[in-house]
This record gives structure tokens, sequence and C-alpha cells, in this order.
């Protein structure tokens, strides 16, 4: 019978837990299991949406191999504006930017790999175009605004790249010390695999900074 009464005392005191907090533990549980469930739906729309942006980059590569600059700029702006966070936006803005670049439209060009360095969701994409903007610029003599594109709080793996292009834009403006004083900065980032150091090297050399 004692172990009766202590029974009917545990339930009588959960009666009374569930009365005083019943409603919120379940408005707690629906919140719960509702954002989990928002969770999940987003990340089958993200999935989607990454599934969806790589179909549309396959037609982009086939119109640039086609040198269909047209269509290359129809589907980049497909990429950009529906799928603007996927990282094949990104992609399709810096082949966009080649495309007009080699087709000699600089100014579409340099709208498009504007558009990269503001938008584009990977931080290594915004690098590669703000070298090749620094590119276009130092061809028309900007040199200025180009070295300002390249000023960067931190270009982490670029920052060799970064500096040969300074040495670049400071030695077209006549600045021989500055220019010698980034390509030795560029060596010294560069990776020791990497491609670009002999040509580094070579301008270093000639300008008697070896």
């Amino acid at each position: 019978m004692a172990y009766d009464l202590q029974e009917q005392d545990q339930i009588d005191a959960f009666k009374l837990f569930w009365s005083r907090y019943g409603n919120l533990i379940l408005a707690v549980v629906t919140v719960v299991l509702l954002a989990i469930a928002g969770w999940r739906g987003w990340g089958w729309w993200q999935q989607r949406q990454t599934v969806e942006a790589a179909i549309v980059y396959e037609q982009l590569r086939e119109a640039f191999d086609k040198k269909d600059v047209a269509k290359v700029k129809t589907v980049a702006g497909t990429l950009t504006e529906r799928y603007a966070g996927t990282v094949y936006a990104s992609m399709a803005s810096l082949l966009a930017a080649r495309a007009h670049h080699d087709a000699g439209d600089p100014k579409t060009a340099k709208a498009t790999l504007q558009w990269t360095i503001d938008r584009a969701s990977v931080p290594e994409h915004r690098m590669v175009a703000r070298l090749r903007l620094a590119g276009i610029l130092l061809d028309e003599k900007a040199y200025d605004d180009a070295l300002k594109v390249l000023a960067v709080p931190d270009a982490g793996a670029f920052a060799g790249s970064f500096a040969d292009r300074r040495g670049d834009l400071l030695l077209a403006q006549g600045k021989r010390d500055d220019a010698r004083t980034a390509y030795r900065e560029a060596l010294e980032r560069l990776d020791a695999r990497s491609a670009l150091r002999p040509l580094v090297q070579m301008k270093l050399d000639a300008l008697g900074g070896a």
C-alpha cells in the first residue's frame, strides 16, 4: 500500500508540474521541431540550387569553348542572378570576364570581375578577380586604380602573386626601387614550386636586384 501511495504522489506531482509548465514545454518542442525541419528544408534547397547551377555552368563552358560571347554573357547572367550563393556563380563570372577580355571588351570584363570581388561566395575567387582586374588596369595604364584593387589587408595564399603584380605596376610608373622591393617580396611569399617564381626572378635580375 505504501508503494501505491508513493506512486500516486509522483503522479500528482507530475500533474502539478505539467499544469504549470506543460504549455511552455510543448511550445519549446514545437519550435525545435520546426527549426530542424527548416534546417533540413534549407539544406535540400541549397543542394538543389547547386545541382541546377552545375548544369547551367556546363552550358557556359560549352559556350566559352565555342567563343560564343553573347551566350556566355546570357548564361553567366543566369548563374549570377539565380544562383549567386553557389560556387558556380563566381566561377561563371571569372570565365565570363575572360571571354569578354579575349573578345576585346575590357569594359564588360572589368564589370564582371568587380561583381566577383563584391559578391563571390568563395574568397579565393575574389582574390583571382582582383589579380585579373589589376592586370586589365595595368594594360589601360590606370596604375593607381590597379594598386587600390590589390590593396587588401591579407592576400593569404595570393600574397606572392599580388606582390608580383604590384611590382609590374610600380615598374610601369618608373618606380624601380619600389618595384624591386615588390619582386623580392613576391619571391619570399611564393611557394617554392610556383611556376611564377622563375618569371619574377627574371624581372628582379633585369632590375639588378638579384
